[in-house]
Order: structure tokens, then sequence, then C-alpha cells
């Protein structure tokens, strides 16, 4: 399994500076199942984009992009469903949570609407883990964002993939926090045997990447 972007620059920052220093934008890479990838950037450099080009949501670039050798140019608005479905998981920046529904029912949304391989014991082991099994049932409005983010990230891994995208997952985290959340994300990784794609500000050492890049 394998993102391969070729020569990828997104129109709205084409004319930018930094997208000539980048090692992703106008480069040819690859990002293959089952490795830790990190991509740092400041603030506006394009680091959402990514993430949304890459989850299929985003198609105002120029180069391309292949998964498994497709073009995904070419794939059907139900391939790429399917694709988010069974393929790829992922932490939006914004969570794209729904405020007047609680915790729990956040989470469950994967399971209704596809196929869930964490049964409801093995979500409420990670909601304790990640401390936030207390708020469960409460309304998602009323969690703190760091309670949100957590939230979103047992949410992504409910659900079957090859690759976990994470966009800035950890900003409101505190060191613990973040540590014991990076703990759950590898070892459900693990088991799959999928890759992690991380964007972030800075660098960090709460995973074990085998690459690491600058936007």
């Amino acid at each position: 399994m394998q993102f391969e972007l070729a020569y990828i620059v997104p129109k709205a920052i084409a004319d930018r500076p930094s997208v000539k220093q980048s090692e992703i934008w106008g480069q040819k890479i690859a990002f293959n199942k089952g490795r830790n990838i990190k991509i740092t950037a400041p603030s506006g450099t394009g680091k959402t984009t990514l993430v949304n080009i890459l989850y299929g949501l985003n198609k105002n670039y120029t180069g391309q992009i292949f998964y498994n050798q497709q073009d995904v140019a070419t794939l059907t608005p139900v391939e790429f469903s399917m694709l988010r479905q069974s393929t790829w998981s992922i932490v939006f920046q914004d969570l794209k949570l729904f405020p007047a529904l609680s915790a729990r029912e956040n989470i469950e949304l994967k399971r209704t609407m596809q196929k869930s391989v964490v049964d409801t014991v093995e979500m409420e082991q990670m909601a304790a883990q990640l401390g936030i099994d207390a708020i469960l049932d409460q309304p998602t409005g009323i969690c703190s964002y760091g309670e949100q983010q957590r939230i979103a990230i047992i949410r992504a891994l409910m659900q079957p993939f090859d690759f976990l995208i994470l966009d800035e997952p950890f900003s409101h985290l505190d060191i613990t926090n973040k540590k014991k959340a990076a703990q759950l994300i590898q070892a459900a990784c693990n088991r799959r045997g999928a890759g992690i794609i991380i964007t972030d500000l800075d660098k960090d050492e709460y995973f074990d990447y085998q690459e690491s890049l600058n936007l």
C-alpha cells in the first residue's frame, strides 16, 4: 500500500517562495504503509491542504497522486468513499465532531456508518486510557478542546485502515496526554500494520519516525 505524490503543488500557494524549499511540494515522493511519517511546517504553508489532498477533499492542485499505482483523479465518488471507509482514517485539525451528540455517539458513528474493528468494551478501554471515560455520555459541545481531540482520535481508530492521517492532533493536549494518545495510536497501527502520516508545527519524539519531512 502506497501513496505516491508526483510533483504536487496546490494552486492556492503555488507562487509562494516556501514552495520551492519544500521537501513535498513539487517533489516526487512516496508514503508507504507501515511507516511513521512526520511532516513539519509553520502555519500557512499548507499542512491542512496536504491532508485534504491526500484524503481526496481538495483537488485544486497540479501534479498527480497515485494510490497503489492508481491515479486518484480517475476514482469515482463511490470508490473514494470505499477507500475512506476501509483504507484511510483521519483526524481533522477542526475535528468535525457533532457538538449536540455525546462523545460516545460521535465515536459510535463509525460503527453505524461502516464496518468497525473495535467493539464497545475496547472503545471504553481506549477512553479510559485517554482519561475521557467519565465524559462519554456528555454532549461533545461542552467538552474542552483537548477532550474533543481525544474523542476524535478514538473515533478514527474505530474503523479499519492502512493509513492514519493526523492533522495537528495533539495541539491542545499536555505532554502526559500526548504520550498516552501516541501510545494508543501506535499500538493500533502496529496491530494493523498501518502507516501514520502526521502534520504538526514542530518536531517531536512521540512516535518513532522512519521519515521526517519539511513541508
